[in-house]
């Protein structure tokens, strides 16, 4: 994909810029609209005409908004929930985040140990988080959102234990 692309970039969101967001108020409405900042870093770098994204806000055309709000140039945003299943660019750009997500994934258990997936329903990262908590109790991964509810509920478990 990345040999037929005529250009791509990243924008990875870092964690604790996820929690400062989150930490803020209604997290769904927060993080969408995070998201859409970065779509709109990503679509200033890129200058495209047209702009196909998948939208994650429930209201795909405020999501849409959100993005051409912080937009000096104004392309044509087509925002549509499972954009993916309509448009190969948008199913191709899937692909290349989840590729980049995985590849950061294998660096970070190189440097951390195996903490599995890092989803909240994996035993392996809840066992992982477990075992970091009991050495650095004031301390979240760097790697990991310290506004995730399974975080939270770790440290409140492990705190009342002793």
């Amino acid at each position: 994909m990345k040999e037929i692309a005529l250009d791509y970039t990243y924008f990875e969101i870092p964690p604790r810029a996820i929690d400062r967001v989150v930490e803020r108020g209604v997290k769904l409405r927060r993080l969408n609209y995070l998201e859409a900042l970065a779509m709109a870093e990503v679509i200033r770098r890129l200058k495209p005409d047209i702009v196909y994204v998948d939208a994650s806000d429930i209201n795909a055309e405020r999501f849409r908004e959100h993005i051409l709000s912080a937009l000096r140039e104004k392309p044509k945003i087509v925002s549509e929930h499972e954009a993916d299943a309509r448009y190969p660019v948008v199913a191709a750009a899937s692909i290349l985040a989840k590729v980049r997500r995985d590849s950061i994934i294998k660096e970070l258990q190189r440097r951390y140990g195996d903490f599995g997936s890092g989803y909240p329903h994996d035993s392996r990262t809840v066992r992982f988080l477990e075992d970091w908590f009991r050495r650095n109790p004031r301390e979240v991964p760097p790697f990991i959102r310290g506004s995730w509810s399974t975080v939270k509920r770790i440290r409140r478990r492990l705190l009342f234990q002793g």
